[in-house]
């Protein structure tokens, strides 16, 4: 017969890091307006869509993001329930040329996606700074990534 001897899995939850909660809402508002969601004072962006590493006011590390293409799916989503409707109100009710359709759609379109798509990363890096996600969490003991065992040793006897 084979038995093993396991140590205790330590695995992070949120028990053993008691911090203060942080209010989703207004991290996502400070992010919409394009600024730090600690302080809602510093530039949450250096560059269009490049996060600064540090807030410029407070001084909070924002090079932990990871908003990936999550902005991206929300921009087309969101900007998709506003167009949809209006092409398909103005072509059952007028049926105006293609061209003439394609001239308001497509400028409309990039236009829209464009001025949404900043804001939209900061609330989502805003989001992710509420939750405590990827390296947001200060509270985290080094090298154990969020909800993953840090190591196990597996001994086998016979």
């Amino acid at each position: 017969m084979e038995s093993r001897t396991m140590l205790p899995a330590r695995t992070w939850t949120a028990d053993l890091g008691s911090l203060p909660k942080r209010d989703v809402w207004h991290a996502m508002a400070r992010g919409l307006r394009c600024r730090c969601p600690n302080c809602g004072e510093g530039k949450i962006f250096r560059a269009f869509l490049k996060v600064a590493d540090n807030c410029s006011a407070c001084g909070q590390d924002l090079s932990h993001h990871r908003a990936d293409d999550l902005p991206a799916y929300l921009v087309i989503v969101i900007v998709g329930h506003i167009v949809v409707p209006i092409a398909l109100w103005i072509e059952t009710n007028y049926a105006p040329s293609m061209l003439l359709q394609l001239a308001f759609y497509l400028p409309f379109t990039l236009g829209a996606s464009l001025l949404l798509l900043q804001p939209v990363k900061g609330a989502v890096v805003g989001l992710q700074w509420a939750f405590r996600m990827h390296g947001f969490d200060e509270g985290r003991p080094e090298g154990v990534e969020e909800g993953t065992i840090a190591k196990m040793k597996i001994t086998a006897t016979k």
